[in-house]
């Protein structure tokens, strides 16, 4: 007769199972026509955190280290000025809210809420999960036309998020598709090593099928960081592959419709020959430094930049962009944003924002990487680990440059950057994730529930 395991082991998930719920909430449909948004993943998010504060007032210990502190709490310093000269009071708290959720609270509350590494890989796989679903619904809405408009054709995969966030599947199947490459490079069992690597020979397709050129680059560049810091020979064996598969598909089987083919050519023409999409995006770039160059050091405010955008921008930009499928009828969508991080935030909130939030993002990568190096060192029993946290924030830092926050799916963003975090900064208390196992026993017993990452 099998004995039932013990009442530690079915209660040890709980902690996580909050943060696994706001993942889960994202694989529900978006409304068709909304504005976007907050969803309920948002909402969650913010019980997540209380949830988290309640934890640590029982435990009545410090919960993080003062690194860690420094550098999660650094957007404040940026965020907090822009917030209190913006025009918009109303919007500017709402915006203040919204970084604070995704920048700080979420990701510092994943941190705490994490106590090792199977707690690190079950969120990933998380990820996964959620990107093979909603890759699974933008391959089905691209071969049956019930996705969002794209050049006249409801073929655009969008997944549960609809044209209300038509980037949210692109950054869900990207993030998921990094995951699962982390995992399958790593050093664990082979066949969890087997179904992450079928994993990520899944998720490329939805990715080329939801049209996005930004998750693309961004995760071409990732995959190339994460096979490089896995090893050189290894990244050499993996590229000579793709690219022989490339040109079969491609160039043999002619593998690839003619709008994906034109989709690809149009990355390299953006500068001569750019599209309307482009020229808007390029022309809200330039409205965004000169928003800076007239307050360089705090911005025109939070939530500010569509009250000074017809003020900065050029007549080459369009009143929006059209909308249409995925069960939404035809809309003109305002253009509100840059659609680049860096360049919001400069714009928002000066050379100050700037430097704190993106210094706080390298910092992070930094020590994430210096994970990476004292793991391999100890033996690399980490490694998937610490090339998922590394392959979420490049990844993060390289999307910015084409996109920002805004949608549903933004809630995974501050999840991700905790789940970075965690390898990166470990709490006060709690053991580095690329500690060696031969610990003293004093300081073992120490770390409590959190005794091995």
């Amino acid at each position: 007769m099998a004995l039932a395991p013990p009442p530690g082991r079915l209660l040890r998930p709980i902690p996580l199972l909050p943060v696994l719920a706001v993942v889960a909430l994202l694989a529900l449909p978006v409304a068709p026509g909304t504005a976007g948004g907050a969803g309920p993943a948002d909402a969650l998010s913010a019980l997540v955190v209380v949830f988290c504060a309640v934890r640590l007032l029982r435990a009545r210990r410090r919960p993080l280290t003062p690194a860690a502190a420094v550098i999660l709490g650094l957007p404040v310093a940026g965020l907090v000025p822009a917030a209190l000269h913006a025009v918009p009071a109303d919007a500017a708290v709402t915006g203040l809210g919204r970084y604070l959720q995704v920048f700080v609270l979420v990701p510092a509350a994943v941190l705490l809420l994490l106590r090792d590494r199977s707690d690190f890989r079950l969120l990933a796989w998380s990820f996964v999960a959620l990107a093979l679903w909603q890759g699974a619904v933008g391959v089905h809405q691209y071969a049956t036309g019930t996705g969002a408009s794209y050049q006249g054709r409801d073929v655009r995969a969008v997944g549960t998020f609809g044209v209300a966030d038509v980037m949210g599947m692109a950054t869900v199947v990207s993030l998921g598709l990094v995951c699962a490459v982390g995992l399958a490079l790593g050093r664990g069992t082979p066949r969890e090593r087997a179904v992450a690597l079928a994993c990520a020979l899944a998720l490329p397709v939805p990715l080329a099928l939801s049209f996005s050129r930004g998750a693309w680059i961004a995760t071409a560049v990732t995959l190339t960081v994460q096979l490089l810091l896995a090893g050189v020979r290894r990244a050499a064996r993996v590229v000579a592959a793709v690219l022989a598969a490339g040109v079969v598909l491609v160039g043999g089987l002619g593998v690839g419709t003619t709008m994906l083919r034109e989709r690809i050519d149009s990355i390299t023409r953006v500068a001569d020959a750019p599209d309307r999409s482009v020229t808007d995006r390029y022309t809200m770039w330039a409205a965004a430094v000169d928003m800076w160059r007239d307050r360089p050091l705090t911005g025109v405010g939070l939530k500010a930049f569509p009250e000074y955008r017809d003020g900065h921008a050029s007549l080459a930009l369009s009143s929006g962009s059209d909308t249409e499928g995925a069960g939404a009828a035809f809309r003109r969508q305002p253009l509100l944003s840059p659609h680049n991080m860096y360049l919001l935030v400069l714009g928002e909130q000066g050379l100050t924002g700037l430097l704190c939030l993106a210094g706080g993002w390298l910092a992070l990568l930094v020590c994430a990487l210096r994970g990476l190096y004292r793991d391999r060192a100890a033996g690399g029993r980490g490694l998937d680990c610490a090339l998922v946290a590394c392959g979420l924030l490049v990844w993060q830092l390289v999307d910015f440059v084409y996109a920002d926050i805004g949608g549903p799916s933004t809630v995974l963003t501050a999840v991700s950057l905790g789940l970075a975090a965690w390898w990166a900064l470990p709490a006060a208390g709690h053991p580095g994730p690329a500690d060696s196992p031969t610990a003293p026993p004093a300081r073992t017993a120490a770390r409590g529930e959190a005794a091995t990452r």
